[in-house]
């Protein structure tokens, strides 16, 4: 069995039948985009064409927003006057792109304009006291924020003090109390009427923009589009009419600094997409700003210089390649830790020192993709005695209340529903895991964890063409509130599957749904592929694409979560036992061998248990501590192996039957090798076995292990005695069949067990123990 990541949830289509069928008769789309449309509200003719193609009419007024009016008029009071006006932007790509917009559109206008750039190390998120201080003394007589500011009390309180308004353009949540900034434009400030309230920072930038220069400054769209998508924010209303409009854009970006970046990324401009700007060109925006100064990304967005662009799209390559390099490593360490803990845990709290705060967020966000369950990750910092890091979550818990829970415990924090950042005096990480973890218990969320899916669609056959899918992307980009569609491919067979990527990281395989095979490919699955053998049943969920290779188009299903239902069996047989079944954590090993026992308990990992059963009434009382069955040696009898399979309920099963005795091979003796053997013994007196057995064996023509045998069965049925190592006859012995001594019927038991659980094929194997296990039941 594997279980899903993630909780899966279906769709019911049945409400919508009849209306699916109408609109898709009166427009002339499959009834499966009908359907996709209909989940995102999409329910007339007119809301379907309106969000397929988009026109400027939803692009709103800026001058709605609050304090727009007021901050345009400022700011063209500084440029009259030639007062040096600071953009203070953020260090995400949101941020980088909301200043790059300001800053190019204030040059349009001829001001005296700089930009400032907080670090994440020295100055923090948004507006920073020393920082606003010391950009005053160098000549700042107005600053604009983008991107932050409407928690920037402290320092626009001492801006104000020292003469210098301060203009806050943001889009995060708003506090209860407002700074006493010259502007606040928000799209959500409760005294505004702007319609759309989910603009990103870029997007409040942008039309700021459009404001002070009296139109749309269409050139800036590229922008638009990068900091939108890359800052997660909802892809319906304006933003969907902003990023459609933006992709567009960056096909055909003038922008140097960006076409170095696409070329270094190997991003084709031709194929780009909200992909593209979300897992490639997006990060390496991030990137500097992760690990340092983000100033960079702003001069590679707003560079004219050729050389500058090629030097600075290499600098920031080389910052996502180290971001990278640490994600990983932090990563790894983290699941490291994982395997360590051995009590369940609802809620992960991860600190260790010298672990890179800039990142944490990230490794956080793979943490919970691969438990299902909230996770802090912490950088311990010894010499200030607290712990500083990110933490990310899944729909059923709300990290910002549950920290606000444990506020007394931490240092200082913030954040929202799905993520937080915080800093921790290191005496209260414990206390903070122990108290996250009551929070999900009294919130009863203990247990239910796992990040909900929605799945759109069970795939039919009839819905696995390149029409279908280039149909569903009319309703690109894609992204929050506008997801790609996700579908369900339910107990499809797995014809072929493979591991690829450099380190085997990565899942290929080939699944059967009706006549149809469709190429599947999972990123971070090939973990997997050791627990999927070829032929085995499962459910995956994902999404369809096309995969264009030579000009040759074909659909790709790219899976996100796996599930096989039962119980699951893997053949580990060989002439020796592969070091791989050692790795199996949280399992049960069964050993019927004490010398296998002696010799191999030790390579066992630490959360497993080694059992050692040499009885019947071992074998009928062994009880699961686990839920993976790891059958490592072959039982002396079948008996002895449908005991210890009886009232226990594995969801997996791992089998080497690991033999060193090759009963089967070997086989009986022949009547003819036992009569030789007796008439041998009859003519000779006081033969010396103890010390002779191997003469004795070459005499009769026969292996020593086989001798002993036929000696022992026998000694069993009275034929002959042994006295100190000296065998003989017994003088008319009693008629007894040699099949009825008690050797000889444990070595056709074990001749049976290896026949049926060495050398059979797996398929009847695993059927063999799940009969046992369904009678068990």
């Amino acid at each position: 069995m594997i279980k899903a990541r993630m909780k899966w949830k279906l769709v019911n289509e049945e409400q919508h039948k009849p209306l699916i069928k109408e609109l898709a008769e009166q427009l002339s789309y499959s009834p499966l985009f009908i359907s996709l449309c209909l989940q995102r509200g999409l329910d007339t003719e007119e809301k379907i064409k309106s969000f397929i193609q988009p026109t400027e009419e939803g692009i709103h007024d800026p001058f709605l927003m609050h304090d727009m009016e007021r901050a345009v008029a400022r700011i063209m009071m500084a440029v009259e006057n030639g007062d040096k006006i600071v953009i203070y932007g953020d260090y995400d790509a949101d941020g980088v792109t909301s200043t790059s917009v300001l800053l190019e559109t204030l040059e349009m206008i001829g001001a005296n304009v700089d930009f400032y750039i907080p670090n994440r190390f020295t100055d923090g998120y948004g507006p920073n006291t020393k920082a606003f201080k010391k950009l005053i003394q160098e000549g700042c007589q107005l600053i604009v924020t983008c991107d932050n500011g409407v928690s920037g009390h402290e320092a626009i309180q001492k801006a104000n003090e020292l003469g210098v308004d301060v203009i806050v353009t943001d889009h995060h949540e708003l506090p209860e109390q407002l700074p006493q900034a010259y502007a606040v434009v928000h799209p959500r400030h409760p005294e505004g009427h702007y319609p759309f309230g989910d603009l990103a920072g870029v997007g409040v930038a942008f039309k700021v923009a459009t404001a002070l220069l009296g139109e749309m400054p269409v050139e800036l769209l590229d922008l638009v589009a990068i900091g939108t998508i890359a800052d997660l924010v909802s892809l319906r209303d304006e933003n969907r009419v902003l990023a459609m409009q933006g992709i567009e854009a960056l096909k055909q970006t003038q922008r140097i600094g960006l076409n170095a970046l696409y070329e270094i990324a190997n991003v084709n401009k031709n194929d780009l997409s909200e992909e593209s700007v979300g897992f490639i060109i997006g990060p390496r925006l991030n990137a500097p700003g992760r690990l340092g100064d983000a100033s960079p990304a702003v001069k590679l967005l707003t560079t004219f210089d050729d050389s500058e662009a090629q030097s600075i799209a290499q600098f920031i390559q080389s910052k996502n390649e180290e971001r990278q390099k640490y994600v990983k490593q932090i990563t790894d360490e983290a699941f490291d830790m994982l395997e360590e803990i051995d009590t369940e845990t609802d809620v992960y709290v991860l600190a260790k020192e010298g672990w890179h705060e800039g990142v944490l967020g990230i490794v956080a966000s793979k943490v919970v993709g691969k438990t299902g369950k909230p996770t802090i990750v912490l950088n311990i910092d010894q010499a200030n005695g607290t712990a500083k890091g990110s933490g990310r979550s899944v729909q059923a818990f709300h990290l910002y209340e549950a920290l606000d829970t444990v506020r007394p415990l931490t240092a200082a924090f913030g954040g929202h529903h799905m993520a937080a950042g915080l800093t921790v005096p290191l005496e209260n990480i414990e206390k903070i895991q122990a108290k996250l973890n009551e929070y999900a218990v009294t919130q009863q969320v203990a247990g239910e964890m796992g990040e909900e899916v929605q799945i759109d669609k069970v795939l039919e056959i009839s819905d696995l063409t390149v029409d279908a899918i280039e149909e569903i992307n009319q309703l690109a980009p894609f992204g929050t509130d506008n997801p790609k569609p996700t579908f369900l491919l339910d107990d499809v067979e797995v014809q072929s599957i493979r591991k690829i990527g450099a380190d085997g990281t990565h899942l290929k395989m080939s699944v059967q749904l009706d006549q149809y095979l469709l190429d599947s490919i999972g990123f971070g699955f090939g973990e997997l592929v050791d627990k999927i053998p070829e032929k085995t049943v499962l459910s995956t969920i994902g999404k369809l694409e096309i995969n264009e290779w030579n000009g040759a188009r074909k659909l790709q299903f790219r899976v996100e979560d796996v599930a096989v239902k039962g119980i699951q069996c893997f053949d580990y047989r060989g002439t020796q036992i592969p070091e791989t079944l050692w790795k199996n954590e949280q399992a049960d090993f069964v050993f019927f061998d004490p010398e296998n026992h002696m010799r191999f308990k030790d390579k066992i990992h630490h959360s497993s248990k080694s059992h050692n059963v040499q009885t019947r009434k071992e074998a009928k009382e062994f009880k699961m501590e686990n839920k993976h069955l790891i059958l490592v040696d072959c039982p002396p009898s079948m008996t002895m192996l449908s005991l210890v399979l009886e009232d226990n309920q594995p969801e997996n099963i791992s089998y080497s039957f690991y033999s060193s005795s090759n009963d089967y091979l070997e086989g009986m003796p022949s009547r003819e090798k036992f009569a030789e053997t007796y008439k041998f013994i009859r003519s000779h007196q006081n033969i010396d076995v103890k010390n002779q057995l191997s003469i004795l064996a070459k005499t009769l023509n026969i292996k020593e292990n086989r001798l002993i045998f036929i000696i022992q069965v026998f000694f069993e049925v009275g034929f002959v005695k042994i006295d100190n190592g000296l065998l003989n006859q017994i003088e008319n012995p009693e008629k007894k069949d040699l099949t009825q001594a008690l050797t000889y019927q444990k070595k056709l038991q074990r001749i049976s067990a290896e026949e049926k659980l060495v050398y059979s094929h797996s398929w009847e194997v695993d059927k063999w123990l799940l009969q046992q296990l369904s009678t068990g039941e």
